[in-house]
């Protein structure tokens, strides 16, 4: 479209008779007008107008968290205890929501409390759905406590599992965490059955990060006594082993190996009790070939078990690499049935969902 010139002698006349006077150069501006290239506006329907959406704004949604307070909580009964700390169930009042409480022991040193606070303010980031969420922390009466997300299942310690198709689900929500975890430079140094909880949903989470380290923010190697010896791996027991050095993420990968075949035999499954001594678990962990899934179960999990429980670190499969084991990968196709028939996927997920549900404490009578 051409620009619209003013007629001939316009220019030149304005700019020979200007005048101070504002109003009468409006004046003479709408003179100059056409009428004939004057287009009408059309007119706007208000009711068809629909408000746009506004871009996301950063501190909008920083405000979208609502900080539950400490004196809105009120404290129920005792769910756990370990070395750690204790575990209560707590009910929000604002929300009318169930939520743990986790108290952490003693009174810490000015430095071992800002460590604490440090790793826990880093937890609160951590958000997946295999992972207990880490909702607030609390200076109370000189005692941290964090208060985490509830799973009303409660652990799986001493939990029997020996349907492999249910086993291969569970392990699969289980490694989805741990990955997330150590993609996050997080390593648990803890992982056990009664670290690993449930929910009536039938889904499983990573739970206990009072011993969690983020090794991008210390010094430190992992190499301090925190955790269950029990679940230790032999390079960490033993310092001789592996010339002196210990990556926590593999660490990881075997104590999730002794958990998940502990689940399979209903026991530990070393030959010495997990409650033993120092002495003789150690015996058993590290100068004794790793225990093995019996040829009664699958070749893919025997593999998968293998895969884990390696005496040399560096043999044993990350997080992710096991995301992709047959073990893994032929919990979410369909499988085989009793009778040899083909079952489709959809059948099997409904019953491994069932067989975990079955792993659910029963439900508590209602108090009158």
């Amino acid at each position: 479209m051409k620009p619209i010139l003013p007629p001939l002698g316009a220019s030149s006349s304005s700019s020979s008779s200007s005048s101070p006077n504002s109003s009468s150069s409006v004046n003479r501006n709408r003179q100059r007008r056409r009428p004939d290239l004057t287009l009408p506006i059309p007119h706007r329907d208000t009711s068809l107008a629909v408000p746009l959406p506004l871009p996301p704004n950063s501190a909008a949604a920083a405000l979208q968290h609502v900080p539950i307070l400490f004196d809105e909580l009120e404290r129920g009964d005792r769910i756990g205890s370990g070395a750690g700390g204790t575990v209560y169930k707590v009910f929000h009042r604002k929300t009318s929501r169930y939520y743990a409480l986790k108290v952490i022991y003693g009174h810490h040193e000015d430095s071992v409390r800002l460590q604490i606070c440090r790793e826990v303010q880093i937890l609160r980031d951590v958000d997946h759905p295999n992972v207990v969420k880490c909702h607030e922390m609390y200076d109370h009466n000189g005692e941290i406590q964090v208060l985490l997300e509830y799973m009303d299942g409660g652990s799986l310690e001493g939990k029997h599992i020996t349907q492999e198709h249910a086993l291969s689900n569970l392990s699969r929500q289980i490694l989805s965490g741990l990955s997330y975890l150590h993609r996050r430079h997080i390593v648990h140094r803890d992982i056990k059955p009664s670290n690993l909880l449930i929910n009536s949903n039938g889904v499983v989470k990573i739970a206990d990060f009072g011993v969690g380290r983020i090794l991008a923010q210390t010094m430190d190697n992992c190499n301090s006594s925190v955790g269950t010896i029990a679940y230790m791996s032999p390079e960490r027991i033993n310092t001789d082993l592996n010339h002196g050095r210990y990556d926590g993420y593999l660490g990881d990968i075997w104590s999730l190996g002794v958990s998940i075949l502990e689940f399979y035999l209903g026991k530990f499954p070393f030959t010495v009790s997990r409650q033993g001594d120092w002495a003789s678990l150690m015996v058993a962990i590290c100068m004794t070939q790793p225990p093995a899934a019996p040829l009664t179960a699958s070749r893919d999990f025997r593999d998968f078990i293998s895969c884990c429980l390696q005496i040399e670190p560096h043999r044993r499969w990350t997080a992710t690499k096991l995301l992709q084991h047959p073990f893994i990968l032929r919990g979410g196709a369909g499988g085989v049935g009793a009778g040899g028939a083909a079952v489709p996927a959809a059948a099997q997920s409904q019953q491994v969902h069932r067989n975990l549900h079955q792993l659910l404490p029963p439900p508590q009578p209602r108090s009158t």
